[in-house]
């Protein structure tokens, strides 16, 4: 059998913590900075935790 191949779009927007959930960079963060308030910009640093939903799609993706 071949191996299953991982979605490279997918691994480069998601990664897999210690504890296994899947963590993804807030967008609105990339460009257009200059407008957008220092309190908003920190915010938007943070890494947020992949919605529930999507979380079963990523995985399968991901191969996990």
């Amino acid at each position: 059998m071949p191996k299953n191949k991982t979605h490279s779009g997918t691994k480069k927007r998601v990664r897999v913590t210690g504890s296994g959930k899947l963590m993804r960079e807030q967008a609105g963060a990339r460009h257009l900075l200059e407008h957008k308030s220092s309190r908003k910009t920190r915010r938007l640093a943070s890494d947020q935790v992949l919605a529930k939903a999507d979380t079963k799609r990523a995985r399968k993706l991901l191969g996990i």
